[in-house]
């Protein structure tokens, strides 16, 4: 992560003083089961889109960010400080961490159903394991992830293709059910550090993931948006909806992975969304 991208490193070590550990050295070095803990993984994926926003060739007319991403492109938009990101992103990351130790959970990717038809599959997978899962989020026209109780995502997985003719589904790589009730608990951690930093009105606009909206220029609502964000699910298509009806012709994504680009691409084929590679 970040490797070869020039001046990252200066952006790592901005970071650490603040985090009080050498950031560059776990991303570089691991321990990968430290690295893969959403209380390094988060400051550690903010500090890396920043590095690589710093390259972009253009000065993009919108942002916006996948779940953990809506804090870079706010950051990016100069609604927060770099700083400020890296202080929030830890405080959000341990807040979550902690709620996911607390109560078992998870993420499942499902493939191949339109967004009412996964809706039935989890309310049918709560009935049945008598736990609850959910959409989390919203991605596009046949890739939606859920989250849940272990259970209930185990439920998902062994009827989503039997009785709702899933193409597939894929138990994702996370700490925990992200983006639903299961992470109650990390709002008041995550609205007392918002409380304390300084945010001003996004120089571009900046769309929100809880509602697929612009943020509003009043700092205070901005914060209380961000903290109903850990527990919405990101309404991530009718983002890519938005900003194609707004007239989106090409943009970046900065960041690890392609995850964007790909979503683009199946939401609409003309639009060109340019790696920044990390």
């Amino acid at each position: 992560m970040c490797k070869d991208l020039p001046g990252a490193k200066d952006y790592f070590d901005r970071a650490s003083t603040i985090l009080g550990y050498d950031l560059w050295e776990r991303v570089m070095d691991g321990p990968k089961e430290t690295l893969d803990t959403t209380a390094v993984s988060q400051p550690a994926i903010f500090v890396a889109s920043m590095a690589a926003a710093s390259t972009l060739p253009d000065t993009p007319t919108a942002a916006c960010g996948l779940s953990l991403g809506e804090y870079s492109a706010l950051c990016y938009a100069g609604a927060i400080s770099f700083e400020d990101g890296v202080r929030i992103t830890k405080i959000r990351g341990e807040a979550m961490q902690a709620a996911s130790d607390a109560s078992p959970s998870g993420m499942v990717s499902v493939i191949g159903l339109k967004r009412d038809a996964v809706e039935s599959l989890c309310a049918k997978a709560s009935e049945i394991s008598g736990e609850k899962v959910a959409v989390a989020n919203y991605l596009c026209d046949g890739n939606y992830a859920v989250s849940g109780s272990m259970k209930a995502c185990d439920t998902v997985c062994e009827i989503a293709k039997p009785d709702f003719k899933a193409r597939m589904t894929v138990k994702l790589a996370v700490a925990g059910a992200f983006h639903t009730e299961f992470m109650s608990t990390a709002v008041d951690a995550l609205g007392a550090v918002l409380k304390d930093v300084e945010i001003k009105p996004p120089r571009i606009p900046v769309i929100s993931n809880v509602n697929a909206e612009p943020h509003t220029d009043d700092p205070q609502t901005i914060r209380e948006t961000l903290a109903k964000q850990v527990t919405s699910p990101v309404r991530w298509e009718e983002t890519m909806q938005s900003l194609i009806s707004n007239g989106l012709k090409s943009g970046y994504e900065v960041g690890p992975g392609k995850v964007i680009a790909g979503i683009m691409k199946r939401t609409d084929k003309t639009k060109t969304i340019v790696d920044v590679d990390v």
